[in-house]
């Protein structure tokens, strides 16, 4: 989101200098061309109103300088001429004792410099005939002023459009911030799915983003429903084959194959291993892992009745605590975290002496879930081995085995870890790091 806004505003940041400054050369430019054009009409008047002043006199042609503008006897006036002729030249007295070069051909040239301080000529050159003789009249103005002007003139214009091109920016800013709105509101509750805050996203947006925000409510929709049928599915099939395995199991330990032991011995391990595949493929399909983006564990509504029914199993002289922050909220689905706590406190409470402690805890990659037992535990040489499916030190309790691949299962489906540590209580600390979803 934030790349797309800041792809369009450095590209209309791009488009609005470009155009902005090219316009601005532009006008400049024409303005420049119209002032030279309006300067070369007046000296081409001055220029007429010359050839008038030529009059013929005794001696052939002459000025008569009662026609001409008092602005060319002023020394460096700013106005000055020359007048070309077969007989010689003829210059204002406003050039005093400077010489105006005579622009190579007729019309206008501005490239011409006089005097210690540098006017700069607006020269215009016309050639007529007058009086049987040909005459090339040259009109000079000093163009330092009305360029100096017409640079201040520049330099306001800079600024002003300078001022103008961050107000624009400013306004384009804040456009293009409100018409992307509705895309960082989609991104913050899509975020808020990973998270688990919400289960659909908005239905109330602009009609461009309606499509896409009605089919993902429609895939999350779909999703849960697809989830839910196949938890009921998998639990119907657990439910169905649990009764024929017991049955074989049973036959397997029956007085009827007591003469075979071996065949009897063979028949037992097999419908176990069937068993305890049964058990942990089903458990594996029924995880919902990141299926549902909107599912959420409340640890205040869930922990106390899943410690109160830990409590009457294994009796009331266990002493059951949890160590968890008021109002905390794991975003993982409410059945899988129930399977995976069950099963650690489930395997803590049979091996622990007289007490058993949950802890869960923000992290700032995560979070952390820790059971704590005051068993014996586990030696450091034997702990990697308990995590294997199945497997338990002693065969003469009930834990350790199973369930703690179930746990192994979910916390690799949620991309955690999981470490089997000494406890502070005396015993085993089974601890897992979980990452924050969305990461």
């Amino acid at each position: 989101m934030k790349s797309i806004q800041a792809r369009l505003s450095l590209g209309l940041v791009a488009v609005l200098v470009v155009v902005g400054l090219a316009l601005a050369q532009l006008t400049l430019w024409l303005f420049e061309a119209g002032l030279q054009r309006y300067l070369e009409t007046g000296l081409r008047k001055e220029s007429e109103n010359l050839l008038v002043a030529m009059v013929r006199g005794p001696n052939g042609l002459q000025l008569d300088e009662r026609r001409v503008s008092a602005a060319y006897q002023r020394p460096f006036s700013g106005y000055y001429f020359r007048i070309d002729f077969d007989k010689g030249t003829w210059r204002s007295r406003s050039l005093w004792d400077l010489d105006m070069p005579k622009p190579s051909k007729p019309g206008l040239e501005d490239s011409h410099e006089l005097g210690p301080e540098g006017q700069q000529l607006l020269a215009f050159r016309a050639d007529y005939r007058r009086l049987g003789q040909d005459i090339s009249i040259s009109v000079a103005q000093d163009y330092s002023p009305v360029r100096d002007g017409f640079r201040r003139m520049q330099q306001i214009g800079l600024g002003m459009g300078l001022v103008a091109l961050v107000l624009v920016l400013v306004l384009q800013r804040i456009t293009v911030t409100r018409s992307l709105r509705p895309l960082e509101r989609a991104r913050q509750q899509i975020a808020q799915l990973q998270q688990g805050q919400r289960s659909q996203l908005d239905a109330q947006v602009p009609s461009e983003l309606q499509p896409l925000v009605d089919q993902v409510n429609h895939l999350l929709a779909h999703t849960e429903d697809s989830l839910r049928r196949s938890r009921n599915a998998l639990g119907n099939l657990g439910h169905a084959l649990k009764t024929p395995l017991a049955v074989l199991i049973s036959l397997a330990s029956s007085e009827r194959l007591k003469d075979l032991p071996e065949v009897q011995a063979q028949m037992r391990e097999q419908l176990e291993q069937i068993q305890q595949r049964l058990t942990r493929e089903l458990n594996r399909a029924r995880l919902a892992g990141d299926a549902l983006p909107g599912a959420q564990f409340d640890c205040d509504a869930e922990l106390p009745a899943l410690l109160a029914t830990l409590g009457m199993i294994h009796g009331e002289g266990l002493l059951l605590e949890r160590d968890v922050a008021p109002g905390l909220l794991l975003p993982w689905d409410r059945e899988d975290l129930l399977e995976l706590l069950g099963n650690l406190l489930d395997n803590a409470c049979k091996w622990a002496d007289s007490e058993v402690r949950l802890g869960i805890a923000q992290t700032s990659d995560g979070y952390q879930l820790w059971v704590d037992d005051d068993g014996p535990g586990i030696p450091e040489a034997n702990r990697m081995q308990v995590l294997e499916r199945g497997s338990r030190l002693d065969e003469q309790v009930d834990g350790h085995g199973l369930g703690l691949g179930i746990v192994r299962d979910i916390v690799e489906a949620w991309g955690g870890r999981i470490a089997l540590l000494q406890s502070p209580l005396g015993g085993l600390r089974v601890s897992i790091e979980l990452p924050r979803k969305g990461r």
